[in-house]
């Protein structure tokens, strides 16, 4: 073919995937002419399709695979990308109208006019699937505009005028999911992709009817053998679509059975009677020589073809408004039964010129590159396939959810989300989920902490990272990982704003403050306890005599305690500002220095706890570097006698009587702390809380309980008792 190199990448793959027959063309749109380049034909081995319904999908699939095949062989080239048209079986339709408003005066593109179109299918497509309930998922198999409006007044074409508004009246027209399914599958078992699903009417017309004939009212026929497919034209539009599950194999039926032969032998008989006169030999099922004359089957074949026409005849009438159509043109196979316009124009009460077969009259706009080929009219519909593609794109798409093939109508705003919503995947495994909360009472108040926030599910398209919102095409690949469940809620009791709160005391004339206690369950509890679903926590506004005490690390067996000056047992309740007296506590004790020093020692392991010094060797060698330096010290302190002039200077004295206080120096000391030796170093005289200072403890971790030992010589330590070189510590949580 000359050119072909030229041309290859606009060839359009068209099949017809009739009852009877599949029927393939290949060819290009040359100007206003199309250009049929191949073409192949294969009848099925078995009926596997019945009445336009695909009943073995593999079967069917081998047929298509027979006609590619054929097709690849004539061109030199794989097909891929298939257009087909869907018979009528089940068939419905809804009239819809959209409306589109611009912000200011646009000039219509064809963009336009696409997207106001989807608008009124989308509209259709919800319509008819929110009414046909659960069992039953229809989806658009074609749409003919009937008429636009362009700010209001009806126009035949938008494309170019200025508009304020732009609307539509469209006929879209559905099958159930199951018809449009096994077409699918049959075309993708023979190694096809779906590039556009018409239905078969409409692209019979495309070829059978042009546009200027539509201002009449005419129903164009396509005849197959299963079925036969109505569209009728009126005002310059299709305003109908129809279907009666009757067409030729009708008649095929009746002679097997009359003969008592299989479906193919009948289908002979038959063929064999429309060509000529005489009598016809055959062999039944039996093996046995039959002859039957055709008269006899032409008689059997008429009173088929009046149930046909009059179920014709009815349903051109029901969806034309109650009235026959003025015309009627009749195409596919099936049409060409001898007698059959005949009997359907005097079912219409037409003049039976009015009732024809359309074939080679209506391929004017088509050129067939092909040799020894002769126009007919099983070839309309299969041609205008092909024409359909160029007018009308594609309603369905299908991409792959987790490796699940899904179909799914393309309103040209498909997104990941979409496909990953119809495809059935929990919605709640898409976003980011919160952990369960925790809730529980403080004080008999209910109190909620919210779970924390997990990760969002993990999309990627075409193996890369995507988002929901990323748009999609077809024979996409989308895999989603489910999102995850964030950490429960959670919270110690240390947290709480309550636990922060606390109680004051008189204790011996001096004022303490203390935590308050937190009793969970009616248990005590420490800080860092975590808190548990439907918990009841109290923060209580009293300490016993017995806590009061233990807290202040005073031991008073055997000694008195009085509260409010009432002579007090251990389970008595202190409250805020109650006054309490014992003689257990020393002169010396000053409380709110060991509370401050406490304060003062978890401040000093807060900063130093990540930059203590190492120890720098054992217990013996510092000692003996500590009494080295000692003695230095002492003999650098020694006066000179080796002149005699040398003496210590007069003291400053700023008052009468008053005398110079004694230099102290820098003394380094050695304790052991928990058996382990650590040196102090810095200060000339130390207090029991500089430990902390060297020693790496944590006192906000607890080990084992909430209380810290802390004993000075084997004797319960004061936080500000003097240390001195040599003493034993003991240090721990109890």
């Amino acid at each position: 073919m000359e050119n072909f190199d030229r041309i290859k990448d606009d060839l359009v793959f068209g099949l017809d995937i009739g009852t009877r027959n599949v029927v393939g063309v290949v060819g290009y749109m040359n100007k206003s002419r199309f250009e049929v380049v191949a073409m192949a034909n294969r009848e099925h081995v078995t009926r596997a399709m019945l009445d336009g319904q695909i009943h073995d999908i593999y079967k069917v699939g081998d047929t298509i695979r027979d006609v590619k095949n054929d097709l690849e062989k004539q061109l030199g080239l794989k097909l891929t990308d298939v257009c087909i048209a869907a018979a009528g079986r089940v068939l419905r339709t809804l009239n819809v109208s959209a409306e589109y408003t611009f912000d200011e005066e646009t000039r219509v593109t064809q963009e336009h006019i696409y997207s106001l179109n989807l608008l009124a299918v989308e509209k259709a497509h919800n319509e008819i699937n929110g009414s046909a309930g659960d069992k039953t998922r229809f989806f658009c198999v074609g749409n003919t505009p009937i008429r636009y409006r362009l700010n209001g007044y009806d126009i035949n074409n938008l494309e170019g005028h200025k508009a304020n508004s732009i609307g539509v009246d469209l006929i879209a027209t559905f099958l159930p999911e199951e018809v449009v399914d096994g077409l699918y599958e049959a075309v993708s078992y023979a190694g096809l992709q779906v590039a556009n699903l018409t239905l078969e009417p409409i692209a019979a017309i495309d070829i059978a009817i042009p546009e200027n004939y539509r201002l009449l009212n005419i129903a164009l026929i396509d005849v197959g053998a299963g079925t036969s497919d109505i569209c009728i034209t009126k005002d310059g539009s299709i305003v109908a679509y129809g279907m009666i599950p009757y067409a030729g194999d009708e008649i095929t039926e009746v002679i097997a059975k009359s003969c008592l032969v299989d479906f193919n032998t009948a289908e002979k008989i038959k063929v064999q009677a429309s060509k000529r006169k005489g009598a016809i030999t055959y062999k039944d099922i039996m093996g046995i020589s039959q002859k039957v004359q055709a008269s006899v089957i032409c008689k059997q074949a008429e009173e088929v073809m009046d149930k046909i026409a009059d179920e014709t005849a009815r349903k051109i009438k029901e969806i034309n408004g109650g009235k026959p159509t003025n015309a009627v043109f009749l195409v596919g196979g099936g049409g060409k039964m001898t007698g059959y316009s005949q009997i359907l124009a005097d079912k219409l009460e037409l003049p039976k010129e009015r009732v024809a077969v359309r074939g080679e009259e209506v391929l004017t706009s088509v050129d067939f590159n092909i040799e020894n080929f002769k126009k007919d009219s099983l070839y309309v519909t299969p041609v205008g396939i092909c024409t359909n593609y160029y007018s009308q794109k594609n309603n369905f798409v299908f991409v792959t959810v987790n490796n699940q093939r899904l179909k799914m109508y393309d309103n040209n705003r498909l997104t990941v989300v979409d496909a990953i919503m119809q495809v059935g995947f929990p919605n709640e495994k898409l976003f980011p989920q919160r952990g369960e909360a925790l809730e529980f009472t403080v004080n008999g108040k209910t109190r909620l902490v919210r779970g924390k926030i997990g990760e969002a599910a993990v999309v990627t398209l075409n193996g890369k990272p995507t988002n929901l919102n990323a748009r999609i095409t077809r024979n996409d690949n989308i895999q989603v990982e489910e999102s995850t469940v964030g950490e429960s809620g959670a919270i110690t009791i240390g947290q709480l704003e309550e636990y922060n709160s606390s109680i004051s005391f008189i204790v011996n004339d001096k004022q303490i403050t203390c935590p308050k206690f937190a009793y969970v369950n009616g248990e005590l509890k420490s800080q860092f306890y975590d808190v548990c679903q439907n918990d009841a926590v109290v923060m209580e506004n009293y300490y016993t005599v017995s806590q009061l005490f233990e807290f202040l690390d005073y031991d008073i067996t055997g000694k008195d305690v009085y509260v409010n000056h009432e002579l007090a047992s251990g389970d008595t309740k202190v409250y805020e500002n109650f006054t309490v007296s014992t003689a257990a506590i020393e002169e010396r004790a000053n409380i709110r220095n060991a509370e401050d020093a406490m304060k003062a020692a978890k401040q000093l392991a807060k900063d130093n706890f990540e930059n203590l010094p190492e120890d720098d060797g054992t217990y013996e060698a510092i000692k003996k570097e500590n009494e080295e330096k000692k003695k230095r010290q002492e003999e650098n302190a020694a006066p000179s006698d080796l002149t005699g002039d040398l003496k210590p200077e007069a003291a400053d004295k700023s008052e009468p009587g008053a005398e110079a206080e004694p230099v102290k120096s820098i003394n380094d000391i050695l304790i052991m702390v928990n058996k382990t030796p650590v040196k102090l170093s810095g200060k000339a005289e130390y207090v029991l809380v500089d430990l902390f200072q060297f020693y790496k403890f944590d006192l906000n971790s607890p080990q084992k309980g909430g209380n810290i030992v802390l004993k000075l010589n084997d004797v319960v330590g004061d936080y500000m008792a003097p240390i001195k070189d040599g003493d034993i510590v003991d240090l721990y949580w109890q």
